[in-house]
Formats: C-alpha cells, sequence, structure tokens
C-alpha cells in the first residue's frame, strides 16, 4: 500500500513534466488545415542622437563601482528532530536529476524524429497539390485522376501518420515514467524509513500554505538518485 501510494504521487507529477508537444507534426503533417502566419513586421526604432564627450577639466576619470558582494550561498536547514512527516517536490525531482533529464532528452528525440517525418510528408503532399492548382486544367484525364488519388493517399497516410506518432510518444512517456518511478520509490522509502516518517508528501499537489523548510527531501533525493545512477552503485536495500 506504501509503495502504490508513492508511485501514484509520482507518477501525477512525473506524466504532467514529460508530456511532449506534438501539435507541431500533426500541423505539418496535414498543411491543408494550417494558415501560414504571416510575421508582422517590427516597427523601426528611432536611433537615439549621440551624446556630447564631457569637457576635461584634469579630474582623472570616474572609476566605476565596485560589485557589491554576493551574499554567501545559505545552508540547507536541518530537518527538525523528532519529525513524523516530510515532503518533496516531484516536479524538480525529474527536472534537476540525471535521471529525469535523460528521460526527457528521450521523449523529446522521438518528438524531433517524428517531426521531421510529418514534415517530409507534408511537403510532398503541398508539392502535389499544388502541381494539381496549377497544371490540372491542362492535363489529361488520366493524369489529373491519377494525381488525385495520389494526393488522397498522401492525405490519408497523413492522418494515420500523426495517430500513430502520437502512440509512440505516448508508450515512450509511459515508459520512462515508470523506470522513473521503479527508480525513485526505493529511495524516498529508505529514506522514510531511516528518518522515522509516517508520512511524505507531494509538495505539488498536497496544498500546503506553509512547512518547515528542513522537511523538504528534494535535494537528497535527488543527490541519491544521481549518485544510484552511476555505475557500479549498489540499489537502496528495502
Amino acid at each position: 500500500m506504501r509503495g502504490s501510494a508513492i508511485a501514484a504521487s509520482l507518477a501525477l507529477s512525473v506524466m504532467a513534466l514529460s508530456a511532449a508537444p506534438v501539435c507541431a507534426a500533426s500541423e505539418q503533417a496535414n498543411p491543408a488545415q494550417t494558415a501560414p502566419k504571416t510575421a508582422q513586421p517590427t516597427p523601426a526604432q528611432p536611433t537615439p542622437a549621440p551624446k556630447p564627450a564631457p569637457a576635461t577639466t584634469g579630474q582623472p576619470p570616474a572609476q566605476p563601482a565596485a560589485p557589491s558582494p554576493q551574499p554567501p550561498a545559505q545552508p540547507p536547514a536541518p530537518f527538525p528532530q523528532g519529525a513524523k512527516i516530510a515532503y518533496i517536490n516531484p516536479q524538480l525531482i525529474f527536472q534537476q536529476s540525471a535521471e529525469g533529464k535523460t528521460a526527457v532528452a528521450r521523449v523529446q528525440a522521438l518528438v524531433q524524429k517524428k517531426q521531421t517525418e510529418g514534415a517530409t510528408k507534408a511537403k510532398q503532399l503541398q508539392d502535389n497539390q499544388a502541381k494539381l492548382q496549377s497544371s490540372g486544367s491542362v492535363m489529361n484525364e488520366a493524369a489529373r485522376t491519377q494525381l488525385e488519388k495520389e494526393i488522397e493517399r498522401q492525405q490519408r497516410e497523413g492522418e494515420r501518420f500523426q495517430q500513430d506518432a502520437q502512440a509512440e510518444i505516448n508508450e515512450l512517456q509511459t515508459e520512462v515514467q515508470q523506470e522513473f518511478i521503479k527508480k525513485v520509490t526505493p529511495i524516498l522509502q529508505q529514506m522514510a524509513s531511516e528518518k522515522g516518517l509516517q508520512m511524505v508528501f507531494n509538495a505539488v499537489d498536497a496544498g500546503l500554505a506553509y512547512v518547515d523548510p528542513g522537511l523538504d527531501l528534494t535535494t537528497d533525493l535527488i543527490k541519491k538518485l544521481d549518485a544510484l545512477s552511476k555505475p557500479g552503485a549498489a540499489p537502496p536495500k528495502d
């Protein structure tokens, strides 16, 4: 029960982050439904007149002000002794951990591939549509009919390509999400066990108004997850 609750909490946040847009591929695969947008020209800004150089008075030039010192980084808040609850931010874990970044890159690479393939198919369809529009009236009936059938075939294939591409991307998103949860869950369980915690909240959807910053396990969990990602690292004990 404990593991399933953790997985469900992580899944909601990871799914929101790993969802990749494929609308670009869809629009490219069916250009007949997408009208190109005309870029609006940017009005030219008047060039300000150069300021006259200040008169030389024999005084040494003013020295630039020294940069203000940066405040030292604050150490992480200590975990409150005896606390029985804590929280994590699954979105930050997914965004900042090596595992999460790798997962996002995998999904984005597939989306880019499908967008490229969709653009190629869209270009072929556009070329045939332009050919029919410009030369259809002078073609003989057999050639025009053949071209019309080819355009219809390309349109059907374009729609099928969109559906198949979306299904493939969704499948990869589910795969990387499950892999991520599978690696994070035992680490979180071990941390909770070591600290004697009774509950660990998901800070994204828990509706917390205020909590002690020392209860945040996010950074420690990311460190443990990244350490586990290194070759030869031993998995956490249950």
